[in-house]
């Protein structure tokens, strides 16, 4: 299985109107932008706490997912999703914004930590092991911690929201080599950007 490629990806976000342009909602924009583009709908699942995407890359069947539960209940869906449709951890890729990172920049990891993340610290405890895969959604950050909650809940600015939308879409690009596990290629290419 260590070879197998990405058959989940969840957009990390928070569900309602009052979130959807939000810089914390990145990983929403991230897999709303891939059903859209293969002209599949998302459905409301109550059984999956989300709503749930399919389709098909290459052949291969992607699942993709947005938790209806609030960002720091994440993890209920992820593991609803995974259970059901048999789906390890190594096979799962979390979409989320990442203060860490500058707007426009993207990056792939596998395993790691939270770093105070309230979505990944309830999936890792969620699924009790920290080694999905991480698609980081440069933010950055509001330069002082007592901001954060503010800044991340707050839209971005008209530059950064292309900036990040552009990162988005070389995101989209590499969701072939995402799900044949060229994994190698991917970062070669998204770290390269910006």
């Amino acid at each position: 299985m260590a070879d197998a490629g990405i058959r989940l990806i969840v957009g990390l976000g928070n569900p309602g109107a009052q979130y959807e342009l939000t810089r914390h909602n990145v990983g929403f924009w991230l897999v709303d932008a891939i059903a859209e583009s293969h002209r599949e709908p998302f459905r409301s699942e109550p059984k999956f706490f989300g709503d749930l995407c399919r389709i098909s890359v290459g052949g291969s069947d992607l699942r993709l997912l947005k938790p209806s539960t609030y960002m720091n209940r994440s993890g209920q869906a992820v593991v609803a999703v995974a259970r059901y449709f048999d789906i390890p951890p190594e096979q799962i890729l979390l979409a989320h914004d990442e203060l860490d990172l500058p707007v426009g920049s993207i990056r792939l990891k596998q395993g790691g930590g939270h770093a105070g993340h309230n979505g990944l610290r309830d999936t890792i405890a969620a699924l009790g092991t920290r080694d999905f895969w991480r698609l980081r959604i440069g933010i950055a950050h509001p330069g002082d911690r007592t901001l954060v909650t503010g800044y991340v809940l707050g839209r971005p600015s008209k530059d950064d929201d292309a900036l990040i939308r552009d990162a988005l879409a070389d995101a989209e690009r590499v969701l072939p080599d995402l799900i044949s596990a060229h994994y190698q290629p991917v970062m070669n290419r998204l770290h390269g950007q910006r």
